[in-house]
């Protein structure tokens, strides 16, 4: 009895050692998950959505060293009696609104600045989109109909063998995966995880088997098709997606803050909702789009694929908001007005026929309550409107 007591208290010496000495060497890899299960914590979420780089791995992406793009000051505008009410509900941070341009409002709540880097969320997916058309232009795929495995190789035989390039621009890929974000155990929060703890989100991406639908014949929202993009360049480029999207379009625009990108492990940006920017820098990028890819004298996205990517060509419900290529395409809109889109409130708004760019950061944890994104919209449309 002895002799066992003695080697049981050995045992649990010898784990309390290995829990220290892995406690040390996944001390980054621990912090970083412990800050992931409290990032939308009430009373954290604004400041967490500020400084995404304590909580993750990241890679910078110099601003160039060109002149910042001037934002001209319009007449300053008086935004509808609504917008105020509508700005504290939706837990809004960052607010700027262009007008033929020009900056007619601008401004920043619940302690944030406009020098904050702001974690863009799924508005990261529409970069990803303008930049995919700039390679598309130059020749770096032969077309959206190719599929998939032909530039990622190692895709065969998982559940986006048989999908096309636009099948996944469009979230068409028929691929199961669960995109709950408040549900601990869904598909996207295990992404997360990976993530957070330096995993690969290309072997997830690889390892993923299951499909509800064939390639192409069915509309579902599932972000994991935006990392597929970001494979399929990254195999037929051989670069990485931050300096590619550097040199394509940050560079081009002139941004004010050098943004950064959540990256995994092994240096894989995390495109689908990784990138960090200021409210100010997308307004610029979406002046650029609401220009047809223009601006200062410079053609950066080719007009014919932000006229391709900007409408409603996904197979979504009647009725539905709808989804081209990266981007979202509200019901009820007319031909130039669509907005990109990401969770806890971070939106894009762009009304081509007004020439209305809406630029919104937030940490609105109640985003997934029913009516909350029409009520978005519709706040988009009022405050267009009264700028006419």
């Amino acid at each position: 009895m002895k002799s066992f007591l003695k080697w049981t208290g050995r045992g649990a010496a010898i784990l309390i050692v290995v829990a220290v000495v892995l406690g040390i060497w996944k001390r980054d890899e621990l912090a970083r998950l412990g800050t992931v299960l409290t990032l939308f914590d009430e009373g954290r979420i604004v400041h967490n959505f500020s400084n995404m780089g304590a909580a993750f791995l990241t890679n910078n992406l110099p601003r160039g060293d060109g002149v910042v793009s001037e934002l001209p000051v319009g007449p300053s505008a008086i935004l509808p009696i609504e917008t105020a009410k509508w700005i504290d509900d939706r837990a809004i941070t960052g607010l700027v609104v262009l007008k033929d341009g020009r900056l007619v409002f601008e401004d920043y709540y619940l302690e944030t600045s406009p020098d904050d880097l702001r974690i863009n969320w799924s508005v990261s997916k529409s970069y990803l989109s303008a930049l995919f058309g700039v390679l598309l232009a130059e020749g770096a795929f032969g077309s959206i109909d190719d599929q998939v495995t032909k530039y990622v190789p190692d895709l065969i035989g998982s559940a986006y063998d048989g999908a096309s390039i636009e099948d996944v621009l469009q979230m068409s890929s028929g691929v199961t995966f669960d995109e709950d974000y408040l549900a601990f155990f869904s598909d996207i929060n295990k992404m997360g995880r990976v993530l957070a703890l330096g995993g690969s989100m290309d072997a997830f991406t690889t390892g993923q088997d299951e499909s509800f639908a064939p390639p192409g014949q069915q509309w579902q929202y599932v972000s994991i098709d935006t990392h597929v993009i970001g494979m399929v360049i990254r195999g037929t480029t051989g670069r990485d997606i931050p300096d590619l999207l550097n040199e394509k379009i940050i560079a081009p625009l002139g941004l004010e803050v050098a943004p950064y990108y959540l990256t995994d492990g092994h240096d894989a940006a995390f495109v689908l909702g990784g990138l960090n920017t200021t409210t100010r820098d997308n307004a610029r990028f979406g002046q650029m789009i609401a220009n047809g890819g223009f601006w200062n004298g410079r053609q950066i996205v080719p007009e014919d694929w932000i006229d391709a990517s900007t409408v409603a060509s996904a197979i979504t419900a009647s009725g539905a908001t709808g989804y081209g290529y990266q981007w979202w395409v509200p019901s009820n809109a007319q031909e130039g007005q669509f907005l990109a889109r990401g969770i806890y409130g971070q939106y894009i708004y762009i009304d081509r026929i007004s020439n209305v760019v809406i630029a919104v950061h937030a940490a609105d944890r109640l985003f997934r309550e029913p009516g909350v994104s029409q009520q978005n919209e519709d706040m988009f449309r009022l405050i267009a409107e009264s700028l006419e």
